[in-house]
């Protein structure tokens, strides 16, 4: 018998779980750099910004609970500007060279949130696909992929890969599967 993988924020709870810390900077990295851009951090200040922001969360994560009437998203863009903001203390307002202002223009510009849950969404979903794809066959990936992602009919993709047609409905259910799971808590539904 199998067990349910539990979601990452829930493995992320448990102190020896080095592999959930893995998975969520391998997914969450890229992700952190992408927002210090887009709040206006010099390159040369990013990475020490995103340190910052790790560091917090390994602290606050193993405590953090999920509610569904909140959004992660928003609390860990909250963290990363307030690291920001510590950063710019630290470094002195006038050393900053506007960067500040850049952390306000980037809070609201145009009137509209620099931090779209859209764009969050498929950026944090893209990357989840990215580094689940080495955990699966390559035949159930391409199997689900063909399917879900390029539309063919599961009839086509069986015939193209040699298999049954029910090998691919079970490819797609696997994977779609390990993927809520895995962004369970991450992403808003």
């Amino acid at each position: 018998m199998t067990t349910t993988p539990i979601s990452l924020l829930e493995r992320l709870r448990a102190p020896a779980e080095q592999g959930a810390w893995a998975r969520f900077v391998e997914l969450y990295t890229p992700l952190l750099f992408h927002w210090t851009r887009r709040a206006g951090v010099r390159a040369e200040d990013a990475a020490d910004v995103v340190q910052d922001v790790f560091l917090v969360l390994l602290e606050k994560l193993p405590e953090f609970t999920y509610d569904r009437q909140k959004s992660f998203r928003g609390w860990l863009r909250t963290v990363l500007l307030n690291k920001w903001r510590d950063h710019l203390r630290r470094r002195g307002a006038a050393a900053a060279g506007g960067g500040a202002a850049a952390i306000v223009i980037a809070d609201d510009a145009d009137g509209t949130a620099a931090f779209e849950d859209a764009e969050y969404r498929q950026f944090v979903v893209a990357r989840a696909v990215q580094l689940m794809q080495t955990d699966f066959q390559p035949t159930t990936w391409k199997a689900c992929w063909e399917h879900v992602v390029c539309g063919r009919s599961a009839a086509e993709v069986a015939a193209e890969l040699g298999v049954a047609e029910g090998t691919v409905y079970s490819a797609k259910c696997r994977v779609l599967q390990r993927l809520r799971k895995e962004l369970a808590g991450l992403i808003e539904d």
